[in-house]
């Protein structure tokens, strides 16, 4: 049986007078406001960033999948408020995480992100809230790193309070799966937190998958994005043998794919790019060097994605020297800075690699992308300010190459091939171009 603290937020859920807390207004957490003002929940977003905080106030969104009419929306219904005040995390009845979980300079985890967010909720933490981890980590992280700071207060967890894992399942841009259309794997530290935390996410998402402990939907989280990143390997490293082989990997999987069972089609690209699949697999790998073990497939998979920068910039070399060019002096545009095709998110994408890369060999750079009009500043990267550039004829005319590196609906690419003298494709997004491929060159 519940307890009484249990049974009284399972009813204020079930009322929808559940006053729902998000912290950490990005990719991730605005979908999730999304998806609980839309079964009817009201929500406080708490970000650090004061900018985000009064963009939000203003009916304004800074993503581009979740639009300003959404954000006016929840606003004029009274279901959304914002706030950079961390004394206000007492009001809410749940308190969902979803702050950054980068790697540090020697790709072990950082969590201090978490950490700090939860000495702030430890400071206002009160009995009968629920606190859940939504940002992707290495299993044992919610019980043995979270649950000792919010204790802080003299508060028991599972007994005085709640607390959960669920994943984050985002796939920006995909319209075929907002936040509230995914299933929500749910794991925790006690019957009692299931019990909320299930019925918190049944009230707002298509499913949820229960699991007996948070350290299972940690593990969980963590394999999915490993799944990806030892097979986009795979397929990255046939890539570079089937070019030398002169074998197009395209057609190779486009005609694996044919088969109706036991293959499923991965591709490969110039590089990993999102928070996911470039950073998450590493969280095991080092969980695995603390048990005195290690997670070769995990280590293999990353030492050859984080080689496809390299690779392409080589390559780029190459099929410039066949124009008896160099890169240094070249004038090269690189097509795409966000990480993935049709989004505006630039987190971890492999463009930045390239073009710090092209610049340290003396290329004269520009870059243009429809989603992202200004370069932007990023963590690991020191790169001038850039502005997208239109891609007019005369523009791709006065280029000595063309470098796809995010395949954008947006592109036409008929024209850029038409009249760019030479075009280096990464993405094959150049596959259905009728006239003038004697100017592509597949990378």
């Amino acid at each position: 049986m519940p307890s009484n603290a249990c049974q009284s937020l399972l009813d204020s859920i079930t009322d929808r007078k559940c006053l729902v807390g998000v912290i950490g207004l990005g990719y991730v957490g605005l979908p999730l406001i999304d998806a609980f003002t839309s079964a009817g929940f009201s929500c406080i977003g708490f970000d650090v960033d004061p900018t985000k905080v009064q963009t939000l106030l203003k009916g304004k969104s800074y993503i581009k999948h979740i639009d300003d009419t959404k954000i006016a929306a929840w606003l004029s219904k009274g279901l959304f408020d914002a706030t950079d005040d961390m004394a206000r995390l007492s009001e809410p009845d749940v308190l969902l995480i979803c702050v950054p979980t980068p790697l540090d300079s020697a790709r072990d985890p950082d969590l201090r992100f978490v950490e700090g967010t939860c000495q702030a909720i430890a400071k206002q933490l009160r009995p009968g809230q629920l606190v859940v981890l939504e940002s992707t980590t290495y299993p044992t992280t919610t019980r043995d790193v979270m649950v000792p700071i919010l204790e802080q207060n003299g508060l028991q967890a599972g007994v005085d309070f709640f607390v959960a894992y669920s994943p984050e399942r985002e796939d920006p841009g995909n319209p075929d799966f907002s936040a509230a259309g995914i299933p929500k794997v749910v794991g925790a530290i006690n019957e009692d937190s299931q019990r909320c935390a299930t019925a918190l996410y049944e009230n707002a998402v298509a499913g949820v998958v229960p699991v007996s402990s948070c350290e299972v939907a940690e593990a969980a989280k963590v394999l999915e994005n490993i799944y990806r990143a030892v097979n986009i390997a795979l397929v990255n490293e046939l890539k570079v043998l089937f070019d030398d082989m002169d074998i197009d990997v395209w057609e190779v999987i486009n005609a694996a794919k044919t088969k109706p069972f036991g293959f499923q089609a991965f591709y490969p690209g110039p590089g990993l790019g999102g928070h996911c699949i470039p950073i998450d697999p590493f969280y095991l790998s080092w969980l695995a060097r603390k048990q005195g073990s290690n997670a070769r497939f995990i280590e293999l998979a990353g030492e050859v994605n984080r080689a496809m920068p390299d690779y392409v910039v080589t390559r780029t070399g190459t099929f410039l020297n066949e124009f008896k060019k160099p890169i240094r002096g070249s004038k090269i545009c690189l097509l795409g800075v966000a990480y993935k095709k049709d989004v505006d998110d630039p987190r971890e994408s492999p463009s930045f690699e390239l073009m710090e890369l092209l610049l340290r060999q003396g290329a004269d750079l520009t870059y243009s992308d429809p989603h992202v009009p200004a370069l932007p500043s990023m963590r690991h990267y020191d790169l001038p300010e850039m502005q997208s550039q239109s891609l007019t004829p005369e523009f791709l005319a006065s280029q000595d190459a063309v470098l796809i590196a995010t395949d954008h609906t947006a592109f036409d690419y008929d024209e850029i091939v038409r009249h760019a003298p030479l075009v280096i494709d990464t993405r094959n997004a150049t596959a259905c171009v009728g006239e003038h491929r004697e100017k592509i060159r597949k990378c």
